[in-house]
């Protein structure tokens, strides 16, 4: 078989490629022009032998000339393509090694990471412990001491009725005038004692009692203002972010602040633009970002049906349903609820989630330096899913599908939560 070839000079040979990408190294002795074509190159299972040189240099510079047949031996090409391979093999094989070595170091920097913070909350915890073991040590003490005063004051009182008693069975027998002078002393007596053992007397300091119930109930105030702690940073990321109307399906309604998505059945009349979608109840958010921390929060209460994300500017809009997915190719990434159940979704796989709550906002995340995607049930900041796409290629719009109403079921719109909205 013949075929054309062009042959290139190189530092320590000469390089042949042929339309498949076949290449033959040549000894530099070969060979003795910069460049030259080869016409036709033709095999007999021998060797190659080559036909039709000409020089690439000027005419009055030109030679004609033809290599032997053991000039391409067929030998010396399955070697060098073997050499090739080779390469190529310890090349990936050189970098899956990278890889482990970087997943074990994300596993133990994220095991550090754990342990610093689980050492954290074991100090708050141990920190909040003892607090309560000192205040309520306190309120023991001072309970003790006020049932001892009460036990006290009931020893002398059984002593007045042992006394009494023993007057009332064996003081009668005296002659009347000793027993009215002894009555008369008793009851002195025992109206002195009523006198420093009234109940009144002992009690709690409960005006203290409530200055320290108030502190702790403060106290929880302040820690619950302060957790979920994620909550304070991913409210720290909070970023404006209206929807683009020009991206909006015909039949979504984007209300006049571009804050929420609603289905109508109603296909509307609207520009046929480029941008639009037109198979799928998708709308895109004008604004787009590169760089930095982001956070966003949408409300989808009282719905049975939605998809939220973020994609690239590059997912389809029209053509094939299954394409202009959220979640469906690689240029997006998506969580999606129906009926109950929670589904997150990029390049097409599917990660059914265990999660039952119903949530009524729903947190999206981003980190760019991470390559990270993340989703939240924000009622209880209950983590949903993570995506680590290493890095972003694109710019990346926040995007959302309100889903068709499923028979009034699903009526109620998507609406954005920003900042003003968000922090409440």
């Amino acid at each position: 078989m013949a075929v054309r070839v062009e042959l290139y000079l190189k530092h320590e040979g000469l390089e042949v490629s042929n339309r498949q990408g076949s290449l033959f190294c040549i000894p530099q002795s070969h060979y003795r022009v910069k460049r030259f074509h080869l016409g036709l190159l033709a095999t007999d299972g021998a060797g190659v032998r080559a036909h039709g040189v000409r020089d690439a240099r000027p005419k009055h510079h030109a030679q004609h000339w033809r290599y032997s047949d053991t000039s391409f031996n067929t030998k010396e090409v399955k070697l060098t393509c073997q050499d090739r391979l080779r390469r190529q093999k310890e090349v990936v094989a050189c970098r899956m090694r990278k890889l482990d070595a970087k997943k074990t170091e994300i596993k133990k920097k994220a095991s550090a990471i754990r342990e610093n913070i689980q050492r954290k909350y074991d100090e708050m915890k141990r920190v909040l412990e003892e607090d309560c073991r000192i205040t309520l040590s306190l309120l023991e003490m001072e309970e003790t001491a006020a049932v001892h005063a009460l036990d006290d004051f009931i020893e002398r009182d059984c002593a007045a009725l042992s006394e009494v008693e023993f007057q009332l069975t064996e003081g009668l027998m005296e002659s009347d005038a000793q027993s009215g002078d002894t009555i008369t002393e008793l009851e002195d007596r025992v109206e002195d004692l009523l006198k420093v053992t009234d109940p009144a007397l002992v009690r709690l300091d409960e005006v203290k009692a409530e200055q320290i119930l108030d502190l702790t109930n403060n106290l929880l105030l302040f820690i619950r203002s302060q957790t979920p702690i994620v909550k304070r940073l991913l409210k720290s990321c909070l970023t404006e972010v209206t929807l683009d109307p020009s991206t909006a399906h015909p039949k979504l309604i984007i209300s006049p602040a571009q804050d929420s998505a609603t289905f109508t059945s109603v296909w509307q009349d609207v520009l046929d633009q480029e941008s639009r979608f037109d198979t799928t109840l998708n709308v895109l958010s004008l604004q787009s970002w590169d760089s930095g921390r982001h956070y966003w929060e949408l409300d989808v209460r009282e719905k049975v049906y939605w998809e939220l994300g973020l994609t690239y500017p590059s997912i389809p809009r029209k053509g094939r349903q299954e394409d202009c997915w959220l979640g469906r190719r690689d240029e997006s990434w998506c969580v999606e609820f129906f009926d109950g159940d929670y589904t997150a979704w990029h390049g097409g796989k599917a990660h059914s989630l265990p999660i039952c709550t119903s949530f009524k906002r729903i947190g999206v995340f981003c980190s760019f330096p991470a390559g990270l995607v993340m989703f939240f049930g924000e009622d209880s900041m209950t983590p949903l899913f993570a995506f680590c796409a290493g890095a972003f290629s694109d710019r990346l719009h926040l995007a959302l599908c309100p889903g068709h109403d499923l028979q009034g079921s699903n009526s109620q719109p998507i609406k954005i939560c920003n900042t003003a909205h968000a922090k409440s």
